[in-house]
């Protein structure tokens, strides 16, 4: 693929016409990147079993998840092997059937290499599934609450890349009952084109999954939001629609191609032309949304009774030589799929994990695909401006502020991020920033602006731990002190009970032997 980074127009940074950049209407800011949707026309296809599974026990927003296998047990695919730990988590389902060989770190889809607990899985090639959790085809008849059940026990999790437990976003709240759900088709990422073969092939499966949402949270209007550059896909959802009967409460809504679209907030203002207040969530507006492939997990949990054990992850890059749309088990090594790609050779190769805007560089390659993986980007290091791009002085252009969909001032932010000044930057509000990248893309002069908005936010994550465990400590050491004293006082107090009583008791004595004296006197008395 030579020429990459011309074609891409400067995707990776620099060369950059700001005049095809900003789109009147819809959400402020936005950019138009090249879109290198190489995979659109690959139909998805299985991948084989890998000889290991990697299962980390996290992989969603939330708490880790606790193993209740053990190393040696056979498990059976879509058992649950991890049970949730604490409100938001997801329990981990075996992604076939096979022999549990260790849990142990591993090093998995992270750009700080770090490991996390996993579970090695071994395949027996049987593919045996576990049969304990029904169907709910008659999902209709269903109480809403059993519907979320299910979606919570099958370990589904928002498959955009924001891995959220899906059943959270799904509960019912008198205060703000839903009344639209959007179904988030835009898949606006260059490369990426996972979600629009999950359109085409599986529509029927993403339309009933919609339905299935729309009854969990009682809303009585649906949408499918698609960007103008899937003509197929649009195609394909509304005959979907048709099929299903659904045209009543049910409709495709065609957006213009643009990033980044697909943000949550920014999607629902394109569609329903109304803001979610800072602050605030969707539901508070009567909204919630989901992704098209979520739905269609949703679907597969509901009506067919499958836990989330795989998903569609699109490979491509300029170092792949046969780009794809793969439909692989949850916990496949990287390696493994880049190999059915035909890359065997990583050497020279650097792996994004996600689109090119918002995806992550991963330091390490031995690391499996897990539930947020959308995408797997190999990319020569030649190809990637930012590997030799040297940062330079802010001109204050002002380009970043044009492009931000959020309505940042990225170029002060960073600037205050930078030098640690965290409570400076979040005056300039640095947790709205959705991280898009929009404002690096544009940046003249190479300033990895989204780079300095997640160190400061990491930052200010530590402190902020580090202050609750210093409150904490100081509340403890409190609460120590205070029972040292009330034990005290208490001790205090049972030491002058003591002596009041043995000072009672001394007196009550010397009494007694006072009368006993007078009385042994007056006795003399009357014998003599």
């Amino acid at each position: 693929m030579p020429g990459l980074l011309e074609r891409l127009g400067g995707l990776f940074g620099g060369g950059v016409d700001l005049r095809s950049l900003i789109s009147p209407g819809g959400f402020p800011g936005g950019v138009h990147p090249a879109q290198m949707k190489i995979t659109a026309a690959s139909p998805i296809v299985q991948s084989p079993l890998p000889p290991q599974l990697i299962l980390p026990l996290k992989q969603h927003i939330g708490q880790i998840c606790i193993p209740i296998v053990e190393v040696g047990d056979h498990v059976l695919r879509g058992q649950k092997v991890a049970r949730s730990q604490g409100y938001v988590s997801a329990p981990v389902h075996a992604p076939t059937s096979g022999t549990v060989l260790a849990i142990e770190e591993h090093a998995v889809p992270h750009p700080s290499g770090m490991g996390r607990q996993c579970m090695i899985i071994e395949p027996d090639g049987l593919d045996e599934a576990d049969q304990s959790m029904p169907s709910l085809c008659d999902y209709l008849d269903e109480d809403p609450a059993i519907i979320r059940e299910r979606i919570r026990l099958s370990g589904i999790v928002g498959l955009g890349g924001a891995v959220f437990p899906t059943f959270i976003k799904m509960l019912r709240d008198q205060r703000h009952p839903i009344e639209t759900v959007i179904l988030n088709g835009v898949e606006c990422e260059p490369f990426l084109t996972c979600d629009h073969r999950v359109m085409l092939e599986h529509g029927d499966s993403v339309v009933r999954g919609l339905n299935v949402i729309m009854h969990a949270v009682a809303a009585k209007g649906g949408i499918i939001a698609i960007e103008d550059n899937k003509p197929d896909a649009v195609d394909a959802m509304r005959e979907a629609i048709a099929r299903a009967g659904f045209e009543a409460n049910i409709e495709v809504r065609v957006l213009p191609t643009r990033y980044p679209q697909g943000g949550e907030k920014q999607l629902i203002q394109a569609v329903t032309g109304r803001q979610v207040p800072a602050g605030k969530l969707p539901l508070h507006i009567g909204v919630i949304c989901q992704n098209v492939g979520t739905a269609k997990a949703i679907h597969d949990a509901v009506c067919m009774g499958k836990p989330l054990t795989e998903r569609v992850v699109t490979i491509s890059g300029d170092a792949v030589p046969h780009p794809a749309n793969i439909c692989a088990r949850i916990g496949t090594p990287m390696p493994f799929l880049l190999a059915q790609c035909g890359l065997r050779d990583l050497s020279g190769v650097r792996l994004i994990h996600g689109g090119p805007m918002m995806g992550e560089r991963l330091p390490r390659m031995n690391v499996p695909m897990v539930k947020s993986t959308n995408g797997i980007l190999a990319m020569r290091a030649e190809s990637l401006y930012s590997e030799n791009a040297q940062e330079e002085p802010c001109i204050r252009c002002g380009h970043c502020v044009e492009v931000c969909p959020v309505g940042l001032v990225p170029n002060e932010l960073a600037w205050h991020c930078r030098n640690d000044q965290f409570d400076r930057g979040q005056e300039y509000d640095l947790f709205d920033c959705i991280e898009c990248g929009c404002c690096s893309y544009v940046c003249p002069s190479h300033i990895p602006l989204v780079h300095y908005f997640r160190y400061a936010k990491g930052q200010v994550a530590h402190i902020e731990k580090e202050r609750a465990f210093a409150e904490l400590s100081k509340a403890r050491s409190e609460a120590r002190d205070n029972r040292l004293a009330r034990e005290q006082a208490e001790r205090a107090a049972r030491r002058s009970k003591v002596r009041k009583s043995g000072a009672a008791e001394a007196a009550a004595d010397a009494s007694d032997d006072t009368e006993a004296g007078t009385s042994g006197a007056e006795s003399g008395e009357k014998a003599s």
